[in-house]
């Protein structure tokens, strides 16, 4: 595997210079997949584009672009790309699911429902439907910028917010869950709506059931976000990541991307700006800071190129959610960074319950041009099906023992990662 990953890389441009232009559609498509398979999005679109050219009623070719935008967040060439693919075969499930996860991210619920129950997803289409004359994520000052203290940063961030006007709740802060997730034990209390559950993949690969549902508000500060997605999980048993106090609910990433996000792991706080706040300006007042670019696929898997030791460059998944470790990895990765595994394992909790897992040193982990030296990691909890399952390699998942020096920054309007300390 590793070998045949270097010789792809090496051999890639050659490909695109000698043979580019010169293959007939047929021959193109493989390439395109192939680049796509390993993270090469823009050289993958490149070369979809050239087959859309040729082709222009070609399926997988409007379908992988579509993907492609969908990931780069252009939602509306992906919406465009997807319609055609669609069009073109109306019994394929696939450009529906992918439709509808356009739609979900600009909060335009209302035409997700269709595609959604077209393709059996009746649980989420139900919730989605409720909101049908409600605006989802209905911020009560959107030019406000929303500061929370965190009550504690380690293991993981902890925060106080509110739900449907209750006493301050304890929340964990972590991007590598999806929609607000409240504690299935306090949904009745806390009123949240309630709809069927479906089953989710958690460290280990383990699974779980999580109930969708809604709440009428969640206040953070000074202001009340109304009409709120929410996820229902049983989320009493992550109390070690908070320091022993009793977790109410998560913070992820699909309430983050309403905003321009910071996680101040220095000052201890969650920063959510206006999304057309001016990012230059405020970087201008930093000395130090590194900027990389990112890509999401599906509601909150984060992607962004880094490497572990002397490894090829690799996809990470930005999961700030692994208390106490830096970087998780599947066995290939083990492999590609030379990295020995002892016989020691450890026991972690998950979101699927425990998990064993073997914890080890990176010598350095790098994402972009930032580099951490002796981050304590572990092999085990990184879910094996993720590896692939995105249709792209991903190499591991980079966590919050790396991110602790820093300044966290998602803009997901520039599809941007700063790192700042």
């Amino acid at each position: 595997m590793k070998r045949r990953f270097t010789f792809f890389i090496s051999a890639l441009p050659i490909l695109i210079q000698y043979n580019f232009y010169a293959q007939p559609v047929i021959s193109k498509l493989p390439l395109a997949d192939s680049l796509y398979k390993e993270g090469q999005f823009e050289d993958a679109k490149a070369v979809y584009s050239e087959v859309i050219g040729e082709d222009p009623g070609n399926y997988k070719a409007l379908l992988s672009s579509g993907k492609i935008a969908l990931i780069s967040n252009e939602l509306n060439d992906a919406e465009d790309l997807l319609m055609k693919a669609m069009n073109l075969t109306p019994d394929e499930s696939e450009a529906k699911q992918l439709l509808a996860e356009v739609y979900y991210r600009q909060d335009e619920f209302t035409k997700a429902v269709p595609l959604l129950h077209s393709i059996g997803k009746e649980i989420f289409a139900h919730k989605l439907e409720s909101f049908r004359n409600k605006k989802p994520y209905d911020i009560s000052d959107p030019e406000e910028t929303i500061i929370l203290k965190f009550v504690s940063t380690d293991p993981l961030p902890l925060m106080q917010l509110c739900v449907n006007k209750s006493e301050p709740l304890y929340f964990l802060l972590d991007t590598g869950a999806s929609e607000v997730i409240i504690n299935s034990e306090m949904a009745d209390k806390l009123g949240v709506v309630q709809f069927g559950s479906d089953t989710g993949t958690f460290a280990g690969g383990k699974k779980a059931d999580s109930q969708h549902g809604f709440i009428d508000s969640l206040i953070l500060g000074q202001v009340t976000i109304k009409n709120v997605p929410v996820r229902l999980l049983h989320t009493v048993k992550f109390s070690a990541a908070a320091g022993g106090k009793k977790v109410d609910g998560i913070i992820g990433t699909v309430l983050l991307y309403h905003f321009l996000s910071t996680i101040d792991y220095i000052k201890g706080e969650l920063i959510l700006r206006p999304k057309n706040s001016d990012l230059e300006k405020k970087f201008k007042t930093i000395s130090s800071y590194s900027s990389m670019p990112f890509w999401m696929s599906g509601d909150h898997i984060i992607v962004t190129w880094g490497k572990v030791n002397k490894s090829n460059p690799l996809l990470f998944f930005v999961d700030t959610g692994a208390a106490g470790f830096g970087f998780l990895c599947p066995a290939s990765t083990i492999d590609a960074a030379n990295i020995s595994l002892s016989q020691e394992s450890l026991e972690g909790i998950g979101g699927g319950g425990k998990v064993s897992l073997v914890p080890f040193y990176c010598d350095e982990l790098s994402l972009g041009d930032v580099n951490q030296q002796k981050v304590f990691s572990a092999f085990g909890p990184f879910p094996e099906d993720l590896e692939y399952n995105q249709g792209f390699h991903i190499g591991g998942l980079i966590s919050h023992n790396f991110f602790r020096p820093f300044s966290l920054t998602l803009d997901f309007s520039n599809m941007k990662i700063y790192l700042s300390r």
